[in-house]
C-alpha cells in the first residue's frame, strides 16, 4: 500500500498496557489516542516511567496492547499474527535503540548489510543500499570500521543507517540521544530532520531533552501513561 505525505501512517486508539495481575497489576498506558502523519518528525516527551518506551514498543509491534488498537499504513496490527507483524516490522519499519545494539565484530557496513539480509532485501541490491544509507548519515568513509573504532555519535549514525537502509515508511527511535553529549545529540536530531525531508519517511522519537523540541514537527507529552498535551 502506498502512503503519501498527507496520509496518516500510524494511528493508536484507546491504547492500554498493563503488567502483572490482581493487586499487583500496574497500568503503564491508560487509553492513549494518537495519529502520526506521514513525512513528519514526532517526539514523545516525558519523565522516566511516563510510558514512552512502552508506547514505542506497541507502535512498533514489539508488544501487544492490553486494550486498544494500532493501525500502520492502513493495516490493523493488533489483528495480525506474530509472524505477519514481524514481517511488517522487518520490511516497513526501522528501529533505533539508545544502546546502539550494533554487532561488535561486524564493521559498520556489515551491520547494515546484515539487517538488509534478514529483512529479505534483494541480494543484488544490498551492497548499494547499505553504502547509500551510510553515505546519507556521513559514514561512508568509516564504513569498514567496527563499533569499538567509532565514536558514540558514529555508532548511533550506524544504527540510523541500519534502520533506513531498506527505505522504511516509519522509523521508531527510543531515546536515541541518551548516550550522547548534547552537541552530538543535537546533530543526530538534525540528521533525523534531514532524513524526513529527503526521504519522506516518518520518524518518531522518545526523549526528555528540551533542546530537541524546537526541531521536531510535533511534540506529545506523556505523564503517568496518558498524553497530557500535544504541541
Amino acid at each position: 500500500m502506498s502512503v503519501t505525505q498527507t496520509d496518516t501512517i500510524l494511528r493508536a486508539s484507546g491504547l492500554t498496557r498493563s503488567f502483572g495481575r490482581g493487586s499487583g497489576m500496574v497500568k503503564v498506558l491508560k487509553g492513549v489516542d494518537i495519529s502520526i502523519p506521514a513525512g513528519r518528525l514526532i517526539a514523545f516527551k516525558g519523565r522516566s516511567g511516563s510510558g514512552k518506551t512502552t508506547l514505542i514498543n506497541l507502535l512498533g509491534a514489539l508488544d501487544r496492547p492490553s486494550e486498544g488498537s494500532v493501525s500502520f499504513a492502513g493495516r490493523e496490527m493488533t489483528e495480525l499474527s506474530d509472524r505477519e507483524r514481524d514481517k511488517i516490522r522487518r520490511q516497513e519499519m526501522g528501529l533505533i535503540f539508545q544502546s546502539f545494539a550494533l554487532f561488535p565484530l561486524m564493521s559498520a557496513y556489515e551491520n547494515v548489510e546484515f539487517v538488509l539480509r534478514i529483512s529479505g532485501y534483494p541480494a543484488k541490491d544490498r551492497k548499494e543500499a547499505a553504502i547509500r544509507a551510510l553515505d546519507q548519515v556521513g559514514l561512508k568513509p568509516r564504513m569498514h570500521h567496527r563499533p569499538f573504532e567509532l565514536s558514540g555519535g558514529e555508532q548511533q549514525r550506524t544504527a540510523i543507517a541500519r534502520a533506513i537502509a531498506h527505505r522504511p515508511k516509519l522509523v521508531l527511535a527510543d531515546e536515541p540521544t541518551a548516550e550522547l553529549d548534547s552537541k552530538t545529540g543535537l546533530h543526530i536530531i538534525k540528521l533525523f530532520r534531514d532524513l524526513v525531508q529527503q526521504n519522506g519517511i516518518s520518524i518518531v522519537i522518545t526523549t526528555h531533552d528540551p533542546a530537541i523540541m524546537e526541531i521536531v514537527d510535533q511534540v506529545y507529552e506523556l505523564e503517568d501513561g496518558q498524553i497530557v498535551y500535544a504541541l
